[in-house]
């Protein structure tokens, strides 16, 4: 069963407390975002072992696996604009369809191990990558027209794994 998609622009959480999940980006700096990463990456391979795992709470919410397995996803995605920020002027991400990703590769069929495994490694790549950052101010846009600079780019997608964490944690 598909879920309806998010059709919201989050980009408001550089600016004011998510009243959801309680983040805020004012309280930390761009290069802090790799810790931030890795803590929560740790944080997810013990929702993966959860008995309900694969069970939506309501049909309009995705199960615990298929936040994990975006998640997953999300950490990939970043990573490989990340690498277009560094490597181009000013690039233009390729959209992608979270949602239509969902329902394509079947997120809660896959397999809890496997995506705690690719979830914690696309964690550590997209990490790194910031680790090596050497000049925040890069830009680079949605596909919306959306502009970020390396900076806000960290401080925008730290939110999605954070808020996804809180989202499996009620």
């Amino acid at each position: 069963m598909a879920i309806t998609p998010d059709t919201k622009n989050w980009t408001w959480v550089l600016e004011k407390p998510c009243p959801e999940c309680g983040f805020d980006a004012t309280t930390f700096d761009a290069p802090d975002v790799s810790a931030l990463l890795r803590a929560n990456a740790a944080a997810w391979p013990a929702v993966l072992t959860r008995a309900d795992v694969r069970e939506r709470p309501d049909e309009a919410t995705w199960s615990p696996l298929e936040y994990s397995a975006h998640v997953r996803d999300v950490f990939r995605i970043y990573d490989y604009r990340l690498g277009l920020m560094e490597g181009e002027d000013d690039p233009l991400f390729p959209n992608w369809d979270q949602d239509a990703t969902a329902v394509e590769e079947k997120y809660n069929e896959q397999d809890p191990a496997v995506v705690s495994d690719e979830l914690v490694a696309a964690a550590a790549s997209l990490a790194d990558g910031f680790d090596r950052v050497t000049d925040w101010s890069r830009p680079g846009r949605r596909s919306d027209g959306v502009a970020f600079t390396i900076e806000t780019f960290a401080k925008y997608f730290i939110h999605d794994p954070i808020h996804h964490l809180h989202d499996v944690s009620r």
